[in-house]
């Protein structure tokens, strides 16, 4: 599809969301600043259309054009066929030359956990043992064998998020860090409850008291690049900033950059919220547990003075459209040919 040059459509993006609010809000600002507008876009209301216009799409806000880029902060829960449609949108404007940031592939790969735990094995970044599993039969002699080992197991949504729905099966301790002797045997619920099934990773247990209540960390990735660390800080295993974790801030250690950096490139991701545990016995002293391709990010931006979403936009714009920057002698940085500039 011909866009001219000056057309100022190119100059638009989409923001691809099912609500807007605060991170809509920056992303927008983080456009501006580099000359560029955001516009908003649920991609329930996008469609296809092969009789509407050359490209076969139909982008709200955007007309008979593409927009230059998209960035995709939420897509909302729906159908089998609803998600497909919705994934398959951005699919298609991928093939239409459209940059998505992260693109669907990614998204989907981070969505499914188990294809996650697979690809992390698979490119040997340190992450807890994980199952999945549809036959109950082999998920009770699972759960039979790690609950001999003295072992716990968390049992996950398989799409699920923000650290809703999690529970812990097999051998549980009365106190998450005590003695592995005290506890009890949890058993599986009906898989039929958890949509037919098990999504199970090995718990990662950590010493913990009222004066030190335990953490894990999450690091943002954009670009490839580990940019940012927060430790979420909670008395309950679930340590999720949604489930009433506290944000603080945390140096961005080069384990845990090496970590989540390669979680994100095994995941080919161009941003990233990776979540790692503390793991002594582990070669880099933590695991990854989980990589979010379509990370929230206002906890960890109240705890750094890192512009998250300005990296983002600024990455989108360089690496995936060669937009460059020239930083000039007062520490300016300006787009090139825009007019435009910003306090580095």
């Amino acid at each position: 599809m011909t866009r001219a040059a000056g057309d100022e459509t190119r100059r638009r993006v989409a923001i691809f969301t099912d609500e807007t609010g605060w991170h809509t809000r920056k992303l927008k600002e983080a456009l501006a600043r580099r000359g560029f507008e955001g516009r908003c876009v649920d991609l329930e209301q996008c469609r296809f259309d092969t009789g509407a216009g050359p490209s076969g799409l139909v982008i709200p806000g955007f007309g008979r054009n593409l927009p230059l880029a998209g960035i995709v902060r939420g897509i909302a829960g729906g159908s089998l066929e609803q998600i497909t449609k919705r994934l398959g949108v951005l699919h298609a404007l991928r093939e239409l030359g459209v940059p998505i940031y992260n693109d669907a592939r990614a998204i989907e790969r981070s969505v499914d956990k188990s294809m996650t735990s697979f690809l992390l094995h698979k490119a040997g970044v340190a992450t807890p043992q994980a199952w999945a599993i549809e036959d109950a039969a082999q998920a009770r002699r699972l759960l039979m064998r790690e609950t001999a080992a003295r072992r716990c197991l968390v049992l996950k949504p398989m799409f699920g998020s923000q650290g809703k729905g999690l529970q812990k099966v097999g051998w549980v301790s009365n106190e998450e860090g005590g003695d592995a002797s005290g506890g009890q045997t949890v058993p599986l619920p009906d898989l039929k409850s958890v949509g037919g099934l098990a999504y199970l990773q090995r718990f990662i247990p950590q010493p913990e008291s009222e004066q030190a209540p335990g953490f894990d960390w999450r690091v943002m990735v954009i670009g490839g690049r580990a940019v940012a660390a927060m430790k979420r800080v909670s008395p309950h295993w679930v340590r999720n900033v949604a489930q009433g974790a506290r944000s603080v801030a945390s140096p961005l250690l080069p384990a845990l950059a090496q970590l989540a950096e390669a979680a994100a490139a095994a995941l080919d991701m161009d941003y990233a919220g990776v979540d790692l545990v503390p793991d002594p016995a582990s070669p880099l002293g933590a695991q990854v547990i989980e990589v979010n391709g379509v990370a929230a990010w206002r906890g960890l931006q109240k705890v750094t003075p890192f512009d998250i979403a300005q990296a983002i936009v600024d990455d989108l714009l360089a690496r995936r459209l060669g937009v460059p920057l020239l930083v000039g002698a007062a520490g300016q940085v300006c787009q090139i040919g825009s007019g435009v500039t910003r306090s580095a």
